[in-house]
């Protein structure tokens, strides 16, 4: 499409490039529905607040067969293409037609889980598969069309290599992983962000013998390895957000002190991640009861004072999205699933935490109808969208 521009902005423009450049990083275009521009300036803090409420594309591109006979941990699925594993976990193929009503529903941001093992060639030099690169890529480019967050991470894969391998073995994977990932989407723009794990961070292989200082010393150092492979590569990485991931992301190890965020070569570009707010409660089923209601706030108050209050926004990767009738407490105040999500997003949104509910396929969200399943459900989401986009 053609645009008129007067010789006043066009000029104007041009000064602004010559002079100091009207977006720091790298302006290359990164596909047709991404320019690839960098905000000056762009904290976490205004990142996380743009993120609105979130959605995870569950149980597809992090999807995997076991097979105890491939040492890289690969899925073995006939065909051995990118989209006989984005389906094998029972995902459809995920369509643009899917993604637009994600946004269409309410959700700004789209957290994409990535087993980067699949199609790896078994050679132990852990480069990423080209087909597997692509796919992702479609896949990140239908959201950036609707203008959403992207959240790309390392997903189970982390976990493999951390069972299977010896720390520094896994340190140097890693470092070769982020660099390739960060390579890639190099040229994308800060609203594609990197997160650097899963809930793996605080495992380890059977054969070691850690002491509890010593596995959080490893998770810092898995955070800090991703942080500086993704700095090297330059370019817009350099200012890019980045999510460290916090001990299993469990809200009470993440908080303790002995956990650390990774240093930054750039200002106010980190955050953290975190797992369900009312994790202890949904599995002892005391989901809508009073204890349920105070558990959940001291969590989020744990979060705030050891991140929110020091700068660092809070990114709840994962949220329960439908609490079961076997969920509920016997003296529950309510047994409505819409209502106790919206008490759980209303409460982490007045935190001014990120949530993103966990999602597969047909489950919260139709990938095939391309809508939220549930009616009320389906409102709630486009109310709490409309005040946080009004607020």
């Amino acid at each position: 499409m053609k645009r008129t521009i007067s010789a006043v902005t066009a000029a104007s423009f041009s000064i602004c490039l010559i002079l100091t450049g009207c977006f720091g990083g790298n302006s290359k275009t990164a596909s047709e529905f991404d320019d690839g521009k960098m905000r000056r300036d762009l904290t976490a803090q205004t990142v996380a607040k743009e993120m609105g409420l979130g959605i995870n594309l569950g149980n597809t591109m992090e999807a995997y067969w076991e097979d105890s006979t491939n040492q890289t941990g690969n899925c073995a699925v006939v065909g051995d293409t990118a989209q006989s594993y984005e389906t094998c976990w029972g995902a459809v193929v995920t369509t643009q037609e899917a993604i637009d009503g994600m946004k269409s529903s309410g959700f700004d941001t789209v957290r994409i889980p990535v087993y980067w093992g699949n199609m790896m060639a078994d050679d132990q030099n852990y480069v990423i598969s080209e087909d597997y690169f692509t796919r992702v890529e479609e896949i990140l480019n239908y959201c950036r069309k609707n203008d959403q967050y992207v959240v790309i991470n390392i997903h189970h894969y982390d976990e493999f290599l951390i069972q299977n391998k010896p720390k520094d073995e896994v340190l140097a994977i890693t470092k070769k992983l982020w660099t390739q990932i960060a390579e890639r989407f190099q040229a994308y723009s800060d609203y594609v962000v990197f997160e650097g794990f899963n809930e793996s961070l605080g495992a380890q292989q059977e054969s070691d013998s850690y002491t509890e200082d010593e596995r959080f010393d490893y998770v810092n150092e898995m955070n800090q390895t991703f942080v500086d492979a993704v700095r090297a590569t330059g370019g817009n990485n350099k200012d890019r957000i980045l999510i460290a991931s916090g001990y299993w992301t469990n809200i009470d190890l993440t908080t303790d002190q002995r956990f650390e965020m990774p240093k930054d070569s750039a200002d106010d570009k980190l955050m953290v991640s975190v797992h369900y707010v009312d994790n202890a409660m949904y599995w002892t089923n005391q989901i809508g009861s009073p204890q349920w209601l105070k558990y959940s706030t001291d969590q989020c108050e744990l979060l705030k004072n050891a991140f929110t209050d020091q700068g660092i926004p809070v990114f709840v990767g994962e949220c329960t999205s439908i609490y079961g009738n076997e969920n509920f407490a016997a003296n529950a105040d309510t047994t409505d699933s819409t209502e106790c999500l919206r008490t759980m997003l209303e409460m982490i949104t007045d935190y001014g935490f990120v949530p993103v509910l966990w999602d597969t396929n047909a489950n919260f969200y139709s990938r095939t109808e391309n809508k939220i399943i549930s009616d009320t459900d389906s409102a709630l989401i486009a109310e709490l969208s409309s005040q946080i986009h009004g607020a």
